[in-house]
This record gives C-alpha cells, sequence and structure tokens, in this order.
C-alpha cells in the first residue's frame, strides 16, 4: 500500500516526532505561563479597584440609610450596594434593574399569596416556589432578578407575621443601595475605558504581530516546525478572547454613565471597532498558519513576494493598535495592507500550486478584515483589496494590449469592395435613377 504523507513527513523519524512534540509541549508551557502572569497582574489590578469601590459604596450606602430612612438595621442598603459593585464589569446598569425588580417582584407575590393561604411552613414554600417561577419566566435565567424575588418573598412570609411594614423599608434600602452602587461606579471612582480596553486588547494584538512575523520567517527559511508552532499559539488565545469581550461591554458601560468619561466616547468606539474584529483575525491568521504549514509539507513552491505579504500584515495589526490607541486616522494601517494585498497578487501571478493559492486568498481575505477593523465599510475594504492585489498581478504580468486602430483590409477584400459597388452602380443605371438620386455609398 502506498504511503501517500508528505515527503516532509516519510522523512520524518520517531526520534524526530517525539523531539519535536517535546519542544511544541515546551514552548506552550512557556507561552502559557507568560500569559497566566499578565492575567494575575491585571486580576490584582481589578480586585484593589472593585474592593475600593465596593468598600465606599459599602459606607455611603449605611450612612444614607441610617440618617434618612428612619430607625432600624437597614441592613439590605449596603448590601445592594456591594451587590451592585460586584457584579461583573459592564453588567452593572443592567443587573441593578433586575436587582429592584425582583425585589418589587417578591414584595408582591408575598403579599398577595399571604392574604390568600395565610401563614406557614408549607404557605412559605408556596410563596417562595411562585415567586421564583414567576422571576424565571420574566428573566429567562436566573440571576439578580430571580435571587431577590426568592429572597424577598421568604422574608416576607416568614417575618411579615411578626413584624408589620417590612415591604416599603425593604424597597427603600433596595432603592438606596443600587442608587449608590451606580453612584461611586459612574461618579467617584470611574475607570479609564481606553486603558482597560487596551489592557485587553494588547495580548492578541501582540501575539497576532508577532507570530505573523514568526511565520513569514518560518515559510521565507521553509521550516515546517516553526510554522506548526505558530499554528498552535495562535489556538490558545480563546482566554483572551472572551476577557476581551468582556472588556468591551465594561468599557462601553463606563463611557455610557459616567460623565467624567463622556469625552472618551469617540475614542473608545473607534478603539471598540478596531478590538471588536479581532477574534475573526485570529482565525484568519489560524487559517494563513495552517496553508502555510501545509504548503510547505507537500514542498509546494513558495514564491518570496509570500512571505513578504504576512509580514506586512503582521506590521498593519501592530501599526492599527497603535493609531487606535492614541486616536489617529489609520491611514498607515490601510497603506500596510494595501501593500500586503499587492504582495499577494504578485505571488499569484509569478505562480502557485493549490495550497499556496488557498494562502493567497488568505491573505486577501485578512486584509479585507483589517481594513474593516481599520473604519472601512465592508464593500469598501474588498475594492481597496481587490485593486492592490490586480496591480500586483498586473506588474508581473501585464494584460495584452488591445489595438486601438482598425486592422487595414488587405487587397482581396478592397477588390470585393469596389466589384461591389460597380454592380449598385449597374443596378442603378437599369432603373433609371440619376446619380443625384442614388443613395449614398
Amino acid at each position: 500500500m502506498a504511503d501517500d504523507r508528505p515527503p516532509a513527513d516519510r522523512d520524518r523519524s520517531p526520534l524526530g516526532e517525539a523531539a519535536e512534540r517535546s519542544e511544541q509541549a515546551v514552548e506552550r508551557v512557556r507561552h502559557r505561563s507568560g500569559q497566566a502572569s499578565r492575567i494575575r497582574a491585571r486580576q490584582w489590578e481589578v480586585t484593589l479597584v472593585i474592593s475600593i469601590q465596593a468598600g465606599l459604596a459599602a459606607a455611603l450606602a449605611a450612612l444614607i440609610a441610617q440618617h434618612f430612612l428612619g430607625p432600624g438595621a437597614h441592613v439590605f442598603a449596603p448590601a445592594a450596594a456591594v451587590g451592585t459593585i460586584a457584579t461583573a464589569i459592564g453588567q452593572r446598569a443592567r443587573r441593578t434593574f433586575e436587582l429592584l425588580f425582583g425585589v418589587g417582584l417578591g414584595i408582591v407575590i408575598g403579599d398577595a399569596l399571604r392574604f390568600i393561604i395565610g401563614n406557614g411552613p408549607w404557605q412559605t414554600g408556596v410563596v417562595v416556589a411562585l415567586a421564583i417561577a414567576s422571576a424565571l419566566l420574566v428573566a429567562g435565567k436566573g440571576g439578580p432578578l430571580v435571587g431577590q424575588a426568592g429572597g424577598t418573598a421568604v422574608l416576607i412570609a416568614t417575618l411579615a407575621p411578626m413584624q408589620r411594614g417590612l415591604e416599603l423599608p425593604r424597597i427603600f434600602d433596595a432603592l438606596v443601595g443600587g442608587a449608590v452602587g451606580l453612584l461611586v461606579v459612574a461618579l467617584l471612582l470611574p475607570i479609564n475605558p481606553i486603558r482597560v480596553l487596551d489592557r485587553a486588547a494588547t495580548p492578541i494584538f501582540a501575539v497576532l504581530h508577532e507570530q505573523l512575523a514568526e511565520l513569514a520567517e518560518a515559510v521565507r527559511q521553509r521550516d515546517v516546525d516553526r510554522a506548526q508552532g505558530v499554528l498552535e499559539r495562535l489556538r490558545g488565545t480563546e482566554g483572551d478572547v472572551g476577557r476581551l469581550n468582556d472588556s468591551l461591554s465594561g468599557a462601553e458601560e463606563v463611557v455610557t454613565i459616567a460623565p467624567a468619561r463622556w469625552h472618551r466616547r469617540q475614542q473608545f468606539h473607534r478603539y471598540a471597532r478596531s478590538a471588536s474584529h479581532l477574534e475573526r483575525l485570529l482565525l484568519d491568521s489560524r487559517a494563513l498558519a495552517r496553508w502555510s504549514t501545509t504548503a510547505l509539507q507537500y514542498d509546494e513552491p513558495i514564491p518570496a513576494e509570500l512571505p513578504d505579504a504576512i509580514a506586512r500584515l503582521g506590521q498593519a495589526v501592530e501599526e492599527m493598535r497603535t493609531e487606535c490607541r492614541v486616536g489617529e486616522t489609520t491611514q498607515c494601517t490601510r497603506k500596510l495592507v494595501e501593500e500586503c494585498a499587492e504582495l499577494a497578487g504578485r505571488a499569484a501571478a509569478i505562480g502557485v500550486k493549490s495550497f499556496g493559492d488557498a494562502l493567497v486568498t488568505g491573505l486577501r481575505t485578512a486584509s479585507s478584515d483589517l481594513l474593516r477593523a481599520a473604519g472601512c465599510e465592508p464593500d469598501d475594504a474588498n475594492r481597496i483589496v481587490r485593486k492592490a492585489a490586480g496591480a500586483g498581478e498586473a506588474a508581473i504580468s501585464p494584460p495584452t494590449r488591445r489595438h486601438l486602430h482598425r486592422a487595414r483590409p488587405t487587397r482581396a477584400a478592397r477588390a470585393r469592395r469596389r466589384a461591389h459597388l460597380a454592380t449598385r452602380r449597374r443596378d442603378d443605371d437599369r432603373a433609371g435613377l440619376s446619380a443625384q438620386k442614388r443613395p449614398a455609398r
């Protein structure tokens, strides 16, 4: 049975394969340890900020409840404030409204059923079950709304018979706690949205820039192992993408509710548009690494323009991060992307095989996605890439020039024309037409 593996795989010994797997494992561990240290540093900073916000919100909520809500413990006011702060960044406003709605729902259901079925252990179970069911039907999933509806129903069903007037203090405590929590987040200690977004996007920009440069060198030196290593490292970025999505929602919340950060809105939206395309660029880069590895394994010809195009793409990613962070226009990014597409077109005109052709297509796709990240509309991005790639192809193999003048008729054609005109004149003479009335020839 014939061995259909590519030549590079047939020449590799089992010992060499084991050594390669060991090197890849060590590289993955080193890469993940570096990511883990960066993640821990960001977690420490986020922990410090949230802790200060929660402590300040709890103190303010307790102080306001003590002086303005009358006598009593008012435990729920600081608890609601802490619950608002501890909610994931980017969901605080929505979760606060869910908390308030859950309290109101629990009070309504608890009071209504208490008057209908009375008080007692089984009545408490019925009240809580109906409150939870109603909250789930409204919210569709668990969360503050469901928890507060169930907890408030329990308090109303168990404590209301012994202590009158629990409903209004519960509602006012929730209002004070939620308002104080949002006040601390929006006015007193608002985070810098651009800084949060930049820190979350930096690992992805860095891995794209570094690995595209590494892939360009691997293709230039026809090193299959290096290209395979790039593919493995690009596959380990799911955690960074998730943290970026969380940071996008958090930064959007800050520029929406914090007046001190409203001047950052335009810069945030520009940066957020670029960052939101990073996941697509990661997929494009993985495809480039996969096609490069396969083309090298099958020993296909690789024009020098292909690794240069990959390197230009990596430079464009880094340039886009710099321009978005400082709020400049993306002209340099667009120029590098056009150079990438032009080099890909040159490589296609020089000649590539099946996997090399897929690599050219992947470069054009990544260039279009990068232009969209830089602010271009999809149609404009495709047109720019198509034009640049066409210019690259034309530089290698110019199109055939069409003759702008008519071909001179041959002698036989001129003779047939004279004979046809003489026949028409004889026919006109027989018909008795004068020279003035003859049709123009």
